[in-house]
């Protein structure tokens, strides 16, 4: 060995001391990553365990639509006369079936058909279950089954099932619905998350 250079006890406990260093730092690396891996799954654990399946469930049965072009009579409801007005609508029937899968009673508020078009959503209130039937009292030669209509403003109690048919109606031309880019229906029950439910099956158009 040169003179010029020797290890000095100094050098030799500075490289030991510098290797028990990187030891140290590594084992604490690989703390941190099991540390940070068991805390992501005790929050998995406690998101997956803590969520409640939804109160409310339900299906799009069918839906059929009817493009039309109506004209007002040009009488008010007075009898006396009045301008008379045309325009073109489609009525959207849509049959549907909820189920309550709570533990509370829920009350229905609003039922809304929603259809996405180049403008944006147009959406449209569904009609009473009695203006429902009327449609067909003015209309008989309306193409659609005339199911059984739905009530929109109902209370299910808990596990109870409601079905029935309710209609909507856009000021829309046929060529303007069919380039609709997509339709749902929104259901609003009182203190609870909207539900919203979108057709499985191709519109039934009539």
């Amino acid at each position: 060995m040169s003179l010029l250079h020797q290890d000095t006890p100094e050098a030799i406990d500075d490289s030991a001391l510098g290797e028990e260093l990187t030891k140290g730092s590594s084992h604490l690396v690989w703390t941190t990553i099991v540390a940070a891996v068991l805390v992501t799954i005790a929050i998995a654990i406690y998101v997956i365990a803590g969520q409640k399946p939804p109160a409310v469930v339900g299906d799009v049965v069918a839906v059929w639509a009817h493009p039309q072009h109506t004209e007002t009579s040009g009488l008010d409801a007075n009898g006396e006369s009045m301008a008379k007005d045309t325009f073109d609508q489609v009525l959207v029937f849509t049959e549907v079936r909820l189920r309550n899968q709570s533990k509370l009673p829920l009350s229905l508020v609003t039922v809304m058909t929603n259809a996405t078009l180049d403008d944006g959503i147009h959406s449209s209130y569904a009609a009473s279950q009695s203006d429902y039937d009327r449609v067909f009292l003015a209309y008989p030669d309306m193409p659609v089954p005339h199911g059984p209509g739905f009530p929109i403003s109902v209370t299910l109690d808990p596990g109870q099932s409601v079905d029935g048919t309710f209609v909507s109606s856009f000021r829309l031309t046929k060529q303007q619905w069919d380039a609709r880019k997509s339709l749902d229906f929104s259901f609003t029950f009182r203190y609870q998350p909207v539900l919203k439910l979108t057709p499985t099956a191709a519109v039934i158009e009539r």
